[in-house]
């Protein structure tokens, strides 16, 4: 789990392995109220709050907050947690995985590399600034010499556990099950002559030792690729003693190569391209000695700076910024535990960087490359059960979308129900004759894409496209401004959104003549329209025909892609104009609600939590009385359960084996509740310097369902749950944190939202297929 967030290859896709024997309660209500009923499969599992209005079908109550804090107290001055702090925070919560003993190993393997990658990400991304004042030796201001330090020792804290995990228990677990990778000095003669050929076939035409003298200074090392320094004794062809030499290892090769099985003594044996580039320097260096020696990797800046009010084209800039982001300024340092001082210390001269930087290990340098060894390994029982999605429940494969959604909006609940859905709604939108028009934005959508190829087919078919195409998703740039490219030359209006903002909302739009008139379809989701993310993250698509929110998405497209005034929205709120002040209204509104005696509540779940402006809102809220629920998957500042400031709000985060990413806001005064689905975290960013959209589900079943699924589920969950402190520490929850409030169950087991979400849409989706057969 980015985080690396939005990004596929960074998320932490942790798991609920081994959970769900309790099922999740009911989903669907007819009503708002929260009442509780028990239903076949969908045991319910929750108690009310508070007296319900009516019970209603499958419908289970919100857990509590906690009790009120006195009002009458003045609240007193406190600190704000640190944002990168946080992130880091967030990934020990990931390494969690990769140390429970009942996950499957390959899984904890995977965990392990998810960490790395993070924190490659976080250092391509945050560490900079950081770096920056620790270097200009600055004391005062958001980062110092003292946030470099104390940021550089959390980091090198949590690699040294990564390591210490790799060596001591999941290599040694591994070899258990005859998997191992085996160095050069455990290999036997003929293992050694299989190397040896490999080296010579595969590796040694793509290396070139590069010798440093004045004509050959230090060459150009990119981002994250792996190299070896040499120290060699002698002299060169021309009588010279130029000792050092680089030896950089092109990225096309395989970090692990699978041994076959005439030298694997029905084993199944690894070596590391690490170690058989080591075991053959003395050949490379023919009439040298070689000396020390070590790996070592490089981690630069890699944020995309471009200037868009001084660019006369977005697009051509991008391309040109994404040429010399692999070489941007350094910022950490990796080297093997056994390098040499002076060979560490060269490096670190030679890339600017202080010690503080260096990360010496015990093991390879990336560990995020290990992912090759779990997708080499054919191992099923060392796996997770594979988890197929059901085709979302509410619908019917065999009738039209159209006619669907004219009866009622649609809800599907990923990655428990399939993004199928999704697709078979665009391509029954490209096929149907009567539909004239095809509006949509990409954030992410992955480099090889379906959802693309349905659009090319709209053009085909002479279907008015429009794409709104965020070239500045972050490493997803290249794709993004392929797909642009590709659109625009079939003849798609392609446009890049609003200069100076990003356009994360997610948003597809279908306009259909029926009859006399032209009716609106649309999608909406919290998540990307990525179909391989959407296998592994939680996010939720809504379905409408909805002619009033129908209407602000076309509002919003044509905001876009004219940069007109926007008009006033019918239910939708928009960043960077009203989204921000309308969460804060919302929050505030509570307050006095709860001042007046109201019974009041909000339950959000967010990938973020970092907003001053938001958090102080939220302290003023619960200061009132307000009950406040945050789950925050990553970073939060807000310091949750301080005495006489914070008391009233509570903050989880929950990490199980799918990346949470929706993104739910609810609020309750007395009777009246309020849903919104959005796009937006709640942070200053996308509040402020991305488009991003919030809207409400009004349907009382299906809102009672977010509530169930979403919020709920989560605030109970016993296994997968992290409760942050006062002091910025996460404790790992053990146990159904409501079961001891009034009217719960004392049988109910500790659950897993995730696990217990799986069993329930899959017990659905077995009950429809064999009432299909």
């Amino acid at each position: 789990m980015k985080p690396a967030a939005d990004r596929p290859e960074t998320g932490p896709l942790a798991s609920s392995s081994g959970e769900g024997r309790q099922q999740m309660a009911g989903a669907t209500a007819s009503q708002s109220s929260h009442g509780t009923v028990t239903r076949g499969a969908d045991t319910v599992i929750f108690q009310p709050t508070f007296p319900p209005v009516s019970p209603a079908a499958e419908s289970v109550p919100m857990p509590s907050a906690p009790a009120e804090s006195s009002l009458d107290v003045a609240a007193p001055a406190f600190t704000l947690l640190d944002r990168d702090h946080s992130i880091l925070s967030f990934n020990e919560r990931v390494l969690d995985w990769a140390h429970r003993k009942e996950v499957p190993l390959i899984e904890r393997l995977r965990y392990l590399c998810i960490v790395s990658s993070n924190l490659d990400e976080f250092f391509e991304v945050r560490a900079a600034p950081h770096l920056i004042a620790g270097s200009a030796g600055d004391h005062k201001g958001t980062y110092t010499v003292e946030s470099f330090e104390r940021l550089a020792e959390a980091a090198h804290k949590l690699v040294a556990r990564q390591y210490t995990l790799y060596n001591d228990e999941l290599m040694p677990t591994f070899a258990t099950h005859g998997i191992r990778i085996i160095s050069h000095g455990e290999r036997n003669p003929a293992q050694r002559k299989w190397v040896a050929e490999y080296f010579e076939r595969e590796v040694r035409p793509l290396l070139i030792p590069v010798g440093l003298d004045p004509a050959h200074p230090f060459p150009q090392v990119a981002n994250k690729s792996l190299n070896f320094i040499v120290r060699l004794g002698g002299k060169d062809a021309f009588g010279r003693e130029n000792p050092i030499q680089i030896v950089k290892l092109p990225r096309v090769l395989p970090r692990l190569i699978k041994m076959p099985a005439k030298v694997s003594e029905g084993k199944t044996l690894f070596v590391a391209l690490s170690s058989v580039v080591r075991a053959h320097l003395g050949s490379m260096f023919p009439g040298r000695e070689v000396g020390d020696f070590s790996q070592f990797r490089v981690t630069r800046h890699s944020d995309l700076a471009v200037d868009e009010e001084d660019v006369k084209n977005l697009r051509t800039a991008l391309r040109q910024g994404l040429q010399h982001r692999h070489y941007g300024q350094a910022v950490r340092l990796e080297v093997s535990a056994s390098c040499a001082e002076s060979l560490a210390s060269f490096l670190l001269a030679q890339f600017n960087l202080p010690p503080e930087a260096l990360y010496r290990v015990h093991g390879p340098v990336n560990l995020a490359r290990l992912t090759q060894l779990a997708d080499l390994l054919d191992e099923p029982q060392l796996r997770f059960p594979p988890y197929r999605a059901s085709y979302p429940v509410t619908l019917s494969s065999g009738q039209s979308f159209f006619e669907q959604l004219q009866r009622g909006d649609v809800l599907i609940h990923q990655p428990f129900e399939s993004f199928e859905g999704v697709l078979a709604f665009l391509r029954e939108a490209v096929q149907d004759p009567q539909v004239l028009a095809i509006k949509q934005t990409i954030y992410r959508t992955g480099a090889d894409s379906e959802m693309m190829d349905l659009l090319r087919e709209a053009v085909r078919r002479g279907k008015e496209v429009t794409v709104v195409v965020e070239l500045k998703a972050r490493f997803d740039e290249e794709a993004n401004i392929n797909w642009a490219e590709m659109l625009e030359s079939i003849g798609a209006q392609v446009v890049y959104g609003v200069v100076g903002l990003k356009t994360h909302a997610k948003m597809l739009l279908v306009t259909r003549r029926e009859g006399k008139q032209l009716r609106r379809y649309g999608h909406l989701s919290t998540g990307n329209y990525n179909p391989r993310t959407a296998r592994l993250y939680t996010d939720i698509s809504h379905l409408t025909a909805d002619p009033l929110l129908t209407a602000d998405m076309e509002a919003v497209f044509v905001h876009l892609a004219s940069q007109s005034r926007l008009p006033k929205l019918n239910r939708m709120w928009l960043a960077p104009f009203d989204l921000h002040k309308n969460v804060i209204a919302q929050i505030d509104a509570l307050g006095v609600a709860a001042a007046a005696g109201q019974p009041t509540r909000i339950v959000a779940k967010m990938n973020a939590l970092t907003d001053d402006e938001i958090i102080a809102s939220l302290v003023r809220a619960g200061q009132k009385g307000v009950k406040i629920d945050l789950i925050v998957r990553g970073a939060c500042t807000l310091p949750a359960q301080v005495p006489g400031v914070t008391d009233n709000i509570r903050v989880r985060s929950v990490i199980g084996r799918f990346l949470e990413h929706s993104r739910v806001f609810y609020f309750r005064n007395g009777e009246e509740e309020a849903l919104y689905l959005s796009s937006a975290d709640w942070m200053n960013r996308n509040m402020m310097r991305r488009v991003e959209l919030a809207w409400p589900v009004t349907d009382p079943g299906l809102r009672q369902r977010l509530i169930d699924e979403c919020l709920v589920a989560y605030l109970h969950d016993g296994r997968d749950a992290w409760d942050l402190g006062a002091d910025g520490t996460y404790t790992r929850v053990d146990h159904d944190t409501h079961s001891g409030e009034a009217g719960a169950s004392p049988v109910v087991e500790a659950h897993g939202a995730q696990a217990a979400l799986m069993n329930r849409y899959a017990s659905r989706g077995h009950l429809r297929d064999a009432s299909s057969n």
